[in-house]
């Protein structure tokens, strides 16, 4: 592919994802190395000098610290550790990268305004994932979830709560008993369009568990208020990234004690844009142009 591209087209600008690319990119590179340009999102772990750019969450070069190795058993340090500090190649965001920008959600507010715009205000997204390795719950955390949510339910126009893929029957079987027959509470059945994109659109506040980094990523992306459950069981870099939203004020705790009334905002995370112009910016120093 990269072959008959830059032969017919000129220039050849490669985005790889995952962890298992570097091969790829050697053999790309091989074929013309002053014609091709290869971005890896997320890190490799090593190889970094393969890519042209690499762009990381920030949070992936929280092993390096002390208090995180300790977090870590020795002889997995070297698979989930970068081997050395960022170089010039690696561009660091706060969160995941994605698709919600400001268009997206303009289009998604179209898209679902028969289905949302006549809901009672405030609306109050409740998006629920599933238990990791690094950010472990159970039923105790969905028990805690029912009972936040009936304490703010008065402060609620309307609670629409969505599950993953990744979320246990035994959690969402929880949430569902209790708010079913709830007439301020919807629960989305997992049957249709997946709502998640007019979720962000025309939510006024969200709740997030703790183990989902592109959930967080895309909800504080909207400049609305974002609130997460679990962040204190998360640990590694999971509680790095958990500790730097809280601290750049665009998420906080979820305690049930909330007037989701009370709205409150910050400048959005805006990762993916910003990745997009260190793209331009590199391939413009090499002396490329990319045309919209």
């Amino acid at each position: 592919m990269a072959r008959e591209t830059f032969h017919k087209d000129g220039p050849l600008l490669v985005v790889a994802s995952g962890r298992d690319t570097i091969s790829v990119a050697t053999s790309i590179k091989r074929l013309a190395p002053e014609n091709v340009f290869i971005v890896q999102i997320q890190h490799p772990r090593f190889l970094l000098n393969r890519f042209d750019l690499v762009i990381t969450p920030q949070h992936d070069y929280y092993p390096l610290t002390p208090h995180a190795q300790r977090q870590i058993p020795w002889f997995l340090r070297r698979w989930v550790t970068p081997w050395e500090p960022p170089g010039r190649n690696v561009v660091l965001t706060v969160g995941a990268l994605h698709q919600a920008d400001s268009t997206a959600l303009r289009v998604a507010a179209s898209t679902w305004h028969d289905e949302f715009a006549t809901l009672p205000k405030p609306l109050l997204v409740v998006n629920v994932g599933g238990p990791a390795g690094n950010c472990p719950y159970g039923v105790d955390l969905a028990k805690q979830l029912v009972v936040m949510l009936q304490n703010v339910l008065w402060s609620c126009g309307t609670i629409r709560i969505s599950f993953s893929r990744r979320t246990p029957e035994k959690i969402s079987r929880i949430l569902v008993k209790e708010f079913a027959t709830n007439p301020k509470v919807q629960i989305w059945d997992g049957e249709g369009p997946n709502p998640h994109m007019g979720h962000l659109a025309w939510a006024d506040a969200f709740v997030i568990t703790a183990d989902s980094v592109s959930m967080l990523s895309e909800a504080c992306s909207t400049g609305k208020p974002v609130y997460v459950i679990g962040a204190e069981l998360c640990t590694w870099k999971f509680a790095d990234f958990q500790n730097t939203l809280q601290k750049q004020g665009v998420a906080r705790p979820f305690t049930g004690k909330e007037n989701i009334t009370e709205s409150w905002s910050y400048p959005p995370l805006n990762d993916t844009a910003q990745a997009a112009r260190q793209v331009i910016a590199a391939l413009t120093q090499r002396g490329w142009t990319i045309h919209a």
